[in-house]
């Protein structure tokens, strides 16, 4: 199983981007899929989570800015960024657990993708 993310990149404070971390391989169910970031100097911390059949949750300093989204069709988790400022700079990383055709579970990360938020 792997994800891979995509969709950083430099925007200007306000404006918006969107995550994108596709899940591929032997994949039976997932059971969440959700959003990390690291900012320099900080620890990692989780920013949204959407766990199956749940309601998404959101760390306070991006709520009402940052809407968690999953396609199960696709096995695709999207982070739309609004409103973006200057301290959501940090490499975001999409987690998911996993299972797998052989009914094992894992915890699988994304490698990351960075996002800067500067004018």
């Amino acid at each position: 199983v792997q994800l891979q993310a995509s969709g950083g990149g430099l925007v200007q404070p306000g404006g918006s981007l969107r995550l994108s971390c596709a899940a591929s391989g032997s994949i039976f169910s997932i059971n969440y899929m959700g959003w990390h970031r690291q900012a320099p100097g900080k620890q990692r911390e989780l920013v949204a989570t959407m766990p199956s059949g749940g309601s998404a949750k959101y760390v306070d300093s991006v709520k009402g800015r940052f809407t968690i989204s999953v396609d199960n069709a696709k096995n695709t988790v999207y982070l739309q960024m609004n409103s973006l400022k200057p301290e959501d700079t940090a490499v975001y990383y999409c987690n998911a657990e996993i299972q797998s055709r052989r009914l094992t579970w894992g915890n699988y990360w994304g490698q990351g993708t960075q996002v800067t938020v500067s004018s």
